[in-house]
């Protein structure tokens, strides 16, 4: 399954090999695709998938990142050659970082890219409501989001911004569940965000979302030559991608578009989540095949980018947003602008 140079490979124990120039899908022995190399820029592993030696050493040769993640979607690793960015413009990065006044506008700008695309999945649903109390119920909710980004210029540090953003984030998932569908709601049912392992089917979903939208995010800002680990809302930690995650905030909401998509229109039941031991859930292998397919028709869908004045498929927006981030962080007088859906 391929889009914009990515191969997610989601069948357990799917074997991939060199073949030529070419890599080659294999299950049960059997051939199911073949992809031109020159053809791909990453190449994500769900769970248990095989690869051969001589395939991961083509792939870090010719810099097609391979990008190993658990069934959950949650990271495990990631493979590939030489850093290729632009060394001034990691210097620049490095000293931005530095600058708590520069961190906390570029901190602001993303919170406030999720705050207002949230909000929009909110009034959305209660325009479409069908019963009144459920779409006061979400005004009131998208009005307190509306207050959560009136209060962002008066945060005078990280901490308050975050205090923001979180309650605004409490706020918003108290409201989702009246975006599913009544008659699916007790299976669908979420009780605030929960990860690491999700506790339930809406949870586990989005998890599993979040997990692709953070790959192209990491992507997008290596071909813009940003250090995806040095970010600014996020704090920095080994091993933590800290300015992907801060990318991936104003996408968050097209994962929940998304899953609400999938489980409303029925294109996901309860039977295809697993619940584990110790209570966690995961979508069970052909659910995620499911939703890798619809995740790729959604990055195709085509929007009006206003700072480009122009109409570019959603999946190419993050490759677009990571470049305006690099502008911002070599020119004083352009502030990072996160993309919002009018």
């Amino acid at each position: 399954m391929q889009l914009l140079n990515t191969l997610y490979v989601t069948t357990p124990e799917t074997y991939l090999r060199l073949d030529n120039d070419t890599l080659r899908v294999e299950v049960e022995r059997e051939t199911r695709l073949r992809v031109p190399l020159h053809h791909l820029t990453a190449v994500v592993c769900f769970g248990h998938i095989h690869l051969s030696a001589p395939l991961m050493h083509r792939l870090a040769d010719d810099g097609i990142a391979l990008v190993l993640l658990n069934d959950s979607g949650r990271f495990k690793a990631r493979l590939e050659g030489g850093v290729t960015g632009n060394v001034l413009l990691r210097q620049a990065q490095f000293r931005r970082v530095a600058d708590p006044v520069f961190t906390l506008d570029m901190a602001r700008a993303c919170v406030a890219g999720k705050i207002k695309n949230t909000r929009q999945v909110l009034q959305r649903g209660a325009r479409e409501a069908k019963v009144e109390a459920e779409a006061v119920a979400l005004t009131r909710v998208a009005d307190n989001l509306a207050a959560s980004l009136r209060a962002l210029p008066g945060a005078a540090d990280l901490d308050q911004l975050r205090g923001l953003e979180g309650e605004a984030a409490r706020q918003y998932f108290s409201g989702l569940n009246l975006l599913v569908r009544p008659d699916l709601r007790e299976l669908f049912e979420m009780d605030g965000r929960s990860r690491r392992p999700p506790r339930d089917r809406f949870n586990a979903l989005l998890s599993f979302l979040y997990a692709m939208w953070m790959n192209d995010c990491r992507s997008a800002l290596e071909a813009a030559g940003l250090d995806p680990q040095v970010g600014f809302l996020h704090a920095l930690r080994p091993g933590r991608a800290a300015l992907a995650l801060d990318l991936m905030e104003e996408f968050r909401a097209w994962a929940d578009r998304l899953a609400l998509t999938l489980i409303n229109r029925g294109q996901l039941g309860a039977g295809d989540f697993a619940m584990r031991e110790g209570g966690g859930v995961s979508l069970e292998p052909d659910a995620r095949k499911a939703v890798v397919v619809a995740y790729q028709e959604r990055k195709r869908d085509e929007l009006n980018h206003s700072l480009l004045a122009q109409t570019i498929p959603l999946g190419l927006v993050p490759m677009v947003q990571a470049r305006l981030l690099a502008r911002a962080v070599r020119d004083d007088a352009t502030p990072y602008i996160p993309f919002v859906v009018k």
